[in-house]
C-alpha cells in the first residue's frame, strides 16, 4: 500500500506540487502535470491558479483528498479515471473503469476518417467498439451531416458511449448494444470505424494496463482475432468500394494486410501514428470508389 504523503500542514501550493510531483516520477510520464491535476481536484481550483497563488497553504481537508486520489496514482491508476475525464480531439469526455482511457494515436484513425468523408457528405458511418465513444463523437462534431451508428458489448462502457453523446448534444449519433456487427446485420453504411483489441494475450505490456478493462484490450494469442471478425463480417455492410479503417498494433501491419487480403478486401494500405509507427490500415470492399 503507497506510503501516505509527507507533507507538513504548512506546507504552500509550491511546496506542495514539488513534492507530489516526485514521488510521482517513478510511474508517470508526465509527473509534475499529474500532481498540479491531483492538488487542483484537492482545492477545487484550476491549474492556472498554481501561478497566481503559490503560497497558498491548502487545509487539512484538502490534504486529506489529496491523499486518496495520490494513493490512487500510485497505485497505477490512470489520470483520466480518477478525474473522471480525458481530452480527446478537443472534445472534454467522460471516462470510467468501463473504458479504455482515449489515446492520442487514436486521432489519427479519425483525421483519417475525415478525409474519407465529404465536408457536406450524409454518410452513414458505423464505429464498432466504440468503448466510450471517442471515435464516433469526434467524427459526429466534425461531421454534423453524417448519421454515426456507434456498437458496443459492454453494457456499462455503452453507457459512458451514451453519456458522452448527451454531454456533447449530438444528435447524428446512436448508439447500439451488441456483439460487432450483430446490431446492424441488413444495413448499409459509406464508412466503417474500428479500434478493437489487439493486444496479445499475455504480452508484457498488460501488467502496465492492468487497470484498464482487458476484454478491451486482449484479443487472442496474436492480438488479431477482433480483426479477423470485422475482416470476415464487415464487407457484407459496407458499400461496394468504400473503405473499413481499423487501429492495430505497430508491429501488426502485415499480419492486418494478410487477414484483410483473404477476407477480399482490396486496396489495403497502413497509415502511420503521430509516432511515426504503424497505427492504421485501410481496406475497401470491392472495386475502389
Amino acid at each position: 500500500m503507497p506510503e501516505e504523503l509527507q507533507t507538513e500542514s504548512t506546507a504552500s501550493l509550491r511546496e506542495l506540487v514539488k513534492d507530489v510531483a516526485g514521488r510521482l516520477e517513478a510511474i508517470s510520464d508526465s509527473p509534475r502535470l499529474d500532481a498540479e491535476v491531483l492538488i487542483g481536484m484537492a482545492i477545487d481550483v484550476p491549474r492556472s491558479y498554481f501561478f497566481t497563488h503559490p503560497e497558498d497553504i491548502p487545509d487539512d481537508e484538502a490534504v486529506a483528498r489529496l491523499e486518496k486520489n495520490l494513493a490512487r496514482r500510485l497505485a497505477g491508476e490512470p489520470m483520466a479515471y480518477i478525474t473522471g475525464i480525458k481530452e480527446f480531439w478537443s472534445l472534454e469526455l467522460m471516462v470510467t473503469p468501463a473504458t479504455l482511457v482515449p489515446r492520442p494515436e487514436t486521432e489519427v484513425l479519425v483525421e483519417l476518417a475525415l478525409r474519407e468523408i465529404p465536408r457536406k457528405g450524409e454518410w452513414s458511418i458505423l464505429d464498432l467498439g466504440t468503448g466510450s465513444g471517442a471515435i464516433a463523437v469526434a467524427v459526429a462534431s466534425e461531421r454534423p451531416l453524417c448519421n454515426i451508428i456507434a456498437v458496443e458489448r459492454s453494457t456499462d462502457a455503452l453507457r459512458v458511449a451514451e453519456q458522452n453523446v448527451r454531454n456533447l448534444d449530438l444528435a447524428n449519433v446512436e448508439c447500439l448494444q451488441g456483439d460487432w456487427t450483430e446490431p446492424v446485420r441488413g444495413r448499409e453504411f459509406d464508412l466503417i470505424l474500428s479500434n478493437p483489441p489487439y493486444v496479445e494475450a499475455g504480452h508484457r505490456d498488460l501488467t502496465r494496463l492492468a487497470q484498464e478493462p482487458q476484454a478491451a484490450l486482449v484479443s487472442g494469442d496474436d492480438g488479431l482475432d477482433a480483426i479477423r471478425v470485422l475482416a470476415r463480417d464487415c464487407r457484407d455492410i459496407l458499400k461496394e468500394g468504400c473503405a473499413m479503417l481499423v487501429e492495430h498494433g505497430f508491429d501488426q501491419e502485415d499480419g492486418v494486410a494478410t487477414i484483410l487480403a483473404r477476407e477480399g478486401w482490396t486496396s489495403i494500405e497502413c497509415r502511420k501514428d503521430i509516432a511515426g509507427l504503424p497505427r492504421v490500415s485501410i481496406a475497401r470492399s470491392g472495386a475502389t470508389k
